[in-house]
């Protein structure tokens, strides 16, 4: 969803250790009770500047408000940012305790991040998809958090602001990076139905008066022809000089520093993902050779190794469910992947928190496959829903070739990725800690990190049998996260055009060729946040070993999974940090 302001969304987590005995200074009590209250005004602060977001975060205290993007407006967060960063420093950080600490770093670098957004990233001069507030309507129209006539009068109130945000829009735009100006046009086309058309017909169902309904829906009207107006406005803009999409290498390593959070600069991830894309190939050659007989029988085996994968790959890829089964199958596989972890001892799985599976509902619909959808902040005991997508609009042709990209196989990799033990486990963590700081500026580095080094445990401990067809496919599942990296890299820092980019993930990545059009299309309107999968996978794995190392006998790949964990979703170089000082007492990631 796209924010009024850029999203203050990623943080820096400091650990220190925790006194001897677990003895509690009365200062640092005091000081820790006035910094929680600080964290309350800090909140609603946050909120009043950025409505769009709070409701997304599940804060409906502020729906009714649209921010209109004015300069003014843009000084007012840089000013609340500054005031923030100043508010934090009154505290002696040595007198917090360890769950305050980690607050205090993940309010400083969003603040931090939030000015430098404003200041030298500027994309709300660059990109149109910056201004885009109806996906703030279709969650207040389609979240069952309030009864439908006051959400629906919360909706009304909210249109009532959306002449003045576009003008506003239209006024800071300049030059703006071509595909970003198409996206945006598409995305307010394919959107306006949901003040056009869906706001309408949820009005049917309520007792709201007629003369109000009247108002509402004529304000809907107008509010849909200024959406229309704009996107008309963004096909006709004079664009002689526009930006190009690339982020460009300083822009990019200061994102990459901000977003990411790693202990790497983004120029060490790209080699260290180059160097794995090179051992993926070996070992998948090594697998691709054993296989071959059991398919290929006595045939001539490909001399070029790419080859000879890329063959095998699309012989087992025939393998998989019919498209009406998908979701069934998404269905039977949880509590095999459950009864696995369990058996295995990997995790210790909470029977409190049920993961349900259903179908993707209408308002996301547009791209099959799966997904997860968390419970906010504001409410952590809601459900989990692993969301599975439809086929039944595909033709024939393009399911086949959907179903042969999650075969038999890479459907279980999936499961573990969205489910078990991948993001549902790890929120169900996270989601322990009682601050909501630590929810709203969750890593996402570290979340995406965990589903792919979560792909690999479950392998390593004998999921699927240690079937070599299954170790294959998660190769090729993993490349995509290796060449997202290389990918995202070479063309915003570097120079790779798209002949390029197609010709790697085809060829190197073994994706279909629409699959790789489509990271394209992804990669030109994104920067930075292809890097998460792969950084946050590596840092784990750098983790787990130097945790191993350093527990020798000790070791147990439990512990050290609920241990990570515990800290919630920090940047994981600071949970290394937490982890691996030498304390006379266990530190709490809460």
């Amino acid at each position: 969803m796209n924010k009024i302001f850029l999203p203050l969304l990623l943080a820096v987590v400091i650990f220190t250790g925790c006194k001897k005995d677990g003895a509690v200074n009365p200062q640092e009590a005091k000081d820790d009770a006035a910094f929680t209250a600080y964290e309350q005004t800090f909140l609603d602060g946050l909120w009043k500047q950025n409505p769009d977001w709070a409701t997304a975060e599940g804060y409906h205290k502020y729906d009714s408000l649209l921010l209109v993007p004015s300069s003014k407006n843009f000084d007012k967060q840089v000013d609340f940012d500054k005031k923030q960063l100043d508010s934090i420093n009154r505290y002696d950080i040595t007198l917090l305790s360890q769950s305050s600490k980690i607050d205090y770093y993940l309010i400083q670098n969003a603040m931090q991040y939030s000015q430098w957004s404003i200041k030298q990233l500027k994309q709300y001069q660059w990109a149109p998809t910056y201004y885009n507030c109806i996906g703030t309507f279709a969650v207040i129209l389609n979240e069952h958090y309030a009864p439908l006539a006051s959400r629906l009068r919360k909706f009304y109130q909210k249109m009532a602001f959306i002449p003045d945000y576009y003008k506003e829009a239209e006024k800071q735009i300049k030059d703006p990076v071509v595909e970003l100006t198409n996206l945006a046009i598409d995305q307010h086309l394919g959107g306006v139905g949901v003040i056009e058309q869906d706001f309408g017909d949820s009005l049917k169902k309520t007792n709201i008066p007629e003369a109000e309904q009247k108002l509402m829906l004529d304000r809907a009207h107008a509010s849909a022809e200024v959406i229309k107006g704009f996107a008309a406005w963004l096909k006709a803009i004079k664009n002689d000089h526009p930006r190009s999409f690339r982020l460009g290498k300083d822009l990019y390593e200061d994102k990459f520093k901000y977003e990411i959070q790693s202990q790497y600069t983004a120029q060490q991830i790209f080699n260290a993902a180059t160097e794995r894309k090179k051992y993926v190939h070996r070992e998948m050659a090594k697998l691709s050779k054993t296989l071959w007989p059991k398919y290929f029988g006595n045939q001539a085996m490909p001399t070029d190794s790419l080859d000879l994968i890329r063959q095998v790959i699309d012989t087992i890829s025939s393998q998989h469910v019919a498209a009406a089964n998908f979701q069934n199958a998404i269905e039977k596989q949880i509590p095999v992947l459950t009864a696995f972890v369990t058996q295995k001892g990997l995790l210790t799985m909470d029977p409190s928190k049920p993961l349900v599976v259903r179908k993707e509902p209408a308002y996301m619909a547009g791209v099959a496959g799966a997904s997860m959808s968390s419970p906010g902040p504001y409410d952590k005991s809601g459900n989990a829903y692993y969301n599975v997508g439809s086929l039944a609009n595909y033709t024939p042709e393009k399911a086949e070739s959907y179903l042969r990209e999650y075969n038999n196989y890479t459907l279980q990799i999936l499961s573990i990725h969205e489910a078990i033990p991948g993001h549902y486990v790890q929120l169900t963590y996270a989601n322990q800690s009682p601050s909501l700081i630590k929810s709203i500026f969750g890593n996402n580095t570290m979340i995406e990190g965990w589903a792919v080094y979560g792909e690999q445990m479950m392998l390593d401990n004998g999921y699927g049998g240690d079937s070599p067809e299954m170790r294959l496919m998660w190769y090729k599942w993993h490349l995509r996260s290796v060449c997202n990296t290389i990918l995202d890299y070479s063309v915003h820092a570097g120079g790779m055009n798209q002949d390029q980019a197609i010709k790697m993930l085809t060829h190197e990545a073994f994706q279909q060729q629409t699959e790789a059009e489509n990271k394209w299309k992804r990669v030109t309107v994104t920067s930075v946040q292809l890097d998460c999968y792969f950084t946050g996978y590596k840092e784990i794995m750098d983790l787990r070993e130097a945790w191993k190392k350093d527990q020798g006998d000790k070791y147990n790949l439990k512990d050290f999974n609920e241990k990570f964990l515990s800290y919630g979703s920090a940047p994981v170089k600071y949970i290394k940090e937490a982890m691996m000082a030498k304390q006379t007492t266990n530190p709490t990631g809460n």
